[in-house]
């Protein structure tokens, strides 16, 4: 019989899912068209791992809302040690945009992003 994981290890802090939450309906209310289906054509193949561009639209609103708290010197720097990732990395994600990071830090870069915004630095 299969048992059921801890809760523990999946908790987490009340104010950063309120966080995430308050993110998630800013970008929504933001973006009128999030979630616009477009049709696609026979000859593109389902299920294939999204790339950044114009089949993203709220991976192109998060990128627009973080820009301007990135601009300073030593933002990515700090927002990279916030998620463990060289400002390299930070740098492709944000100003480059030719990659996107995975589920989890998407979620942590909503976190920093509405943080920043209560005035609160997260680094």
């Amino acid at each position: 019989m299969a048992t059921v994981p801890s809760l523990t290890r999946y908790e987490i802090p009340a104010e950063l899912g309120n966080l995430i939450i308050a993110a998630a309906v800013e970008m929504a209310k933001q973006t009128n068209k999030a979630f616009r289906v477009e049709p696609r054509r026979r000859s593109q193949r389902t299920g294939r791992t999204l790339r950044p561009g114009k089949d993203t639209p709220l991976w192109n609103e998060l990128r627009a809302q973080l820009q301007p708290y990135l601009t300073q010197y030593g933002q990515q720097v700090n927002l990279g040690r916030v998620l463990g990732l060289p400002r390299q990395r930070i740098n492709s994600f944000v100003t480059g945009g030719g990659q996107m990071p995975d589920a989890e830090r998407t979620l942590q870069l909503l976190a920093w992003l509405m943080a920043v915004r209560q005035g609160k630095r997260p680094s």
